[in-house]
């Protein structure tokens, strides 16, 4: 009677040659992906805080500052009359550099404007928008690098 023998002797160095292409492949993706700047463009939060409230027939935002606040340029308010949505208004709130009124325009500042920093528990009044429905109200704010971020997203 014939034995048959496996051989298994070279089963452990294989497995072991493809582990470690792997792990390879793997940590040239990881440096690769840093040096060629692909983990730079992750973006971070912005922290500022707005509120809203219903005062009639008007719509009253109050800007609270934040973390992020000294680097805020301006806010970007949209308010959509729940009783119709084709009422939409948008008003812009910010500081002028060296100036002393907070205005709130519907055309948004040009794009040399220099900013003061918004001063904490400047309100805002958006006239005419209360009905008997909920008031959709966003709150953007646009900061110095750029970047622009929903800071209010709520219904009054």
């Amino acid at each position: 009677m014939m034995k048959f023998r496996e051989n298994e002797d070279a089963v452990s160095p294989v497995i072991g040659v493809i582990l470690m292409v792997a792990i390879t492949v793997i940590l040239a993706a990881v440096i690769a992906a840093f040096v060629f700047g692909m983990g730079s463009n992750i973006g971070t939060t912005k922290t500022v805080a707005v509120t809203a409230s219903q005062n009639g027939n008007n719509v009253v935002l109050t800007y609270h500052g934040g973390a992020d606040a000294a680097t805020l340029d301006y806010l970007k308010i949209t308010v959509t009359d729940g009783s119709d949505i084709s009422k939409i208004g948008t008003r812009y709130l910010y500081l002028k550099s060296g100036g002393s009124v907070v205005t709130a325009q519907s055309t948004a500042p040009a794009s040399d404007t220099t900013f003061d920093k918004l001063p904490v528990g400047t309100t805002t009044t958006i006239i005419g928008y209360a009905s008997a429905k909920q008031d959709h109200v966003v709150v953007a704010g646009h900061f110095a690098d750029g970047s622009d971020h929903v800071v209010l997203d709520t219904y009054v």
